[in-house]
C-alpha cells in the first residue's frame, strides 16, 4: 500500500514538472521571438526608409519617418504570433542621424491550469544606422 501511494507521487510530480516547465518555456519562446522579430523588422524598416534623394544629392543619410513606419508596421504584422496581443510605444524617430527607440508588449493568457494567468513580456530597441563612407 506504501509503495503504490509512492508510485502515484511520483506520477503526479512528474506531471506538474512537466506543466512548469511547458509554462516557463512557451514564456521564453515568446520573449525570443518578439526580440527577433523586433530586432530584425527595425532594421530593415531603417534601411527602406533611407532617403536616397538627399543621398544623392550631398551624401547625407536621413530617414523618412512615415515610410519607416509603413514598413515597420507591415513587417511586424506579417511575422507576429497570432495568438499575442501587441502594443507598439514609439518614443522617438529622428531622420539625421537615422536613430529609432521603440517599445513592444505582448500579453498572452494562459488558462491550462482553469485559472487565467496573465504575463506581459516587454522588449525595447534603440537602433542607430551606421553606414560605411
Amino acid at each position: 500500500m506504501r509503495e503504490s501511494i509512492w508510485g502515484y507521487a511520483v506520477i503526479v510530480l512528474g506531471v506538474l514538472a512537466i506543466g512548469i516547465i511547458w509554462f516557463l518555456s512557451t514564456s521564453t519562446n515568446t520573449d525570443q521571438h518578439n526580440y527577433n522579430l523586433l530586432k530584425e523588422a527595425v532594421e530593415a524598416s531603417m534601411y527602406d526608409a533611407v532617403d536616397l534623394a538627399a543621398y544623392r544629392k550631398d551624401g547625407t543619410v536621413r530617414i523618412e519617418d512615415q515610410k519607416f513606419l509603413e514598413n515597420f508596421i507591415r513587417r511586424f504584422a506579417e511575422s507576429a504570433d497570432l495568438s499575442n496581443e501587441y502594443k507598439i510605444e514609439i518614443y522617438d524617430i529622428t531622420e539625421t542621424p537615422p536613430k529609432v527607440s521603440l517599445r513592444v508588449s505582448s500579453a498572452k493568457s494562459n488558462t491550462s491550469t482553469g485559472e487565467v494567468i496573465d504575463f506581459n513580456i516587454v522588449n525595447n530597441i534603440d537602433a542607430i544606422l551606421e553606414t560605411e563612407y
